[in-house]
């Protein structure tokens, strides 16, 4: 074999490597930016919300609507995600938030507790739309965006 088709040869085998590396550089790079987009994605995600329920003569009425956030604090502290302005509702009153798939309902051992459609919460339990959740003499219906 001559010396002019051994660097040939080796001129294409570098050539092919090129390539291949750019390729896998493309791919990892096509990675990163769909797990990227994925995460910004899921972050602007809506969740669904929380609309404050009166009750008045059997009649509900919609009030002040609150968004839902992954982890959602509910009770009379400013340091809560929804703060309520009720006497009988404690501090940090409650926890809503999106587990495995699911939203949970936590009393945060309020002194009055917290109820979902009127029975008491023990212990953290599932919740779906339209559930009425009760803290304090605040009633809030669940709406969950599909």
């Amino acid at each position: 074999m001559t010396t002019d088709a051994v660097l040939f040869i080796l001129r294409l085998l570098a050539g092919v490597i090129l390539l291949a590396v750019l390729a896998i550089l493309f791919l990892v790079m096509w990675r990163d930016y769909k797990s990227a987009l994925i995460h910004v994605e899921s972050s602007r995600r809506a969740y669904g919300r929380l609309v404050a329920v009166e009750e008045l003569d059997g009649v509900q009425i919609a009030g002040q609507v609150y968004a839902l956030l992954p982890l959602t604090s509910i009770g009379r502290s400013p340091t809560n995600t929804i703060t309520i302005d009720d006497d009988f509702a404690s501090g940090e009153h409650a926890l809503v938030a999106y587990r495995g798939g699911q939203w949970w309902l936590e009393d945060r051992q309020s002194r009055n507790g917290t109820t979902i459609n009127d029975i008491p919460v023990k212990q953290p339990i599932i919740i779906t739309d339209g559930d009425v959740i009760g803290i304090g003499s605040c009633r809030f219906r669940l709406d969950l965006e599909h």
